[in-house]
């Protein structure tokens, strides 16, 4: 089970040295994808994907603006040229901030859903026209529990929105592709072991901790084998779903 030799598996967000974007790609590499990361961040990008290398894994990194829909279509298209295929794509690149909607601004709301939304949509429209030329393919989009329990951990009301669009996004989008072999779903994480968390107060850090039931933040690692599951050829039948991760709470 949960086989990738042979397959390519791109990743966004993944020049971070302690995001979750890291962490797929070297699950990934483990099971014998190749993975292409890709993030804004260049730097980032060269030392994820040495440190793959140095481990004997196969990998390949890009810099780019998801946000610029020529740079979106060029590394498509460089990714396709150089790979042959791309059969899964794993959109976890995004941003938050943490400002109530009072003292929000225009240009805070465009930020956020200008990378939380519009460019995992750019990029999926592209990449769905390689998978569409193959038969086949697996897209998991990374949304939130924010967008589930209107917030109530990091990000403001923009936040929320554009990871709820992400969800809307992606079952629509589970409509128009299914019939190319195309599988589109979601994994909504709740308070997740990052750099982000570590940041918080003690005492915030807390009170978000007091409203989980398992009374833990999660691990990367936990949100990464269920990334991993939706994008084998075992989740075959799945499609237009989202899989929570939040230690309880949230429940539907």
């Amino acid at each position: 089970m949960f086989d990738f030799k042979d397959q390519v598996v791109l990743i966004t967000g993944a020049g971070s040295p302690n995001g979750m974007g890291r962490i797929f790609a070297a699950d990934f590499a483990k099971l014998g994808a190749k993975v292409v990361l890709v993030d804004i961040n260049q730097e980032g990008v060269d030392a994820n994907v040495a440190e793959l290398k140095d481990a004997g894994y196969e990998a390949v990194g890009y810099e780019a603006n998801l946000t610029d829909e020529e740079a979106v279509k060029k590394l498509v298209a460089d990714v396709a040229a150089a790979e042959g295929r791309i059969d899964v794509l794993i959109n976890n690149a995004g941003i938050s901030q943490k400002v109530t909607v009072a003292d929000m601004t225009l240009a805070d709301m465009e930020r956020i859903f200008s990378i939380n939304m519009y460019g995992l949509f750019l990029l999926t429209r592209e990449v769905c026209e390689v998978m569409k030329k193959q038969n086949y393919g697996r897209i998991v989009h990374l949304s939130s529990v924010s967008a589930k329990r209107g917030g109530g951990i990091f990000g403001g009301a923009h936040y929320s929105a554009s990871k709820a669009a992400v969800l809307g996004f992606s079952k629509n989008l589970a409509r128009e592709v299914s019939q190319y072999g195309i599988t589109t779903n979601c994994v909504a994480p709740g308070l997740i072991n990052t750099h982000i968390w570590k940041s918080l107060p003690e005492e915030e850090a807390q009170k978000v901790i007091d409203g989980i039931p398992m009374g833990r933040a999660g691990e990367p690692e936990e949100v990464s084998a269920a990334v991993v599951f939706l994008a084998s050829k075992e989740a075959s039948y799945i499609t237009g779903e989202e899989i929570d991760i939040n230690g309880g709470s949230h429940m539907d």
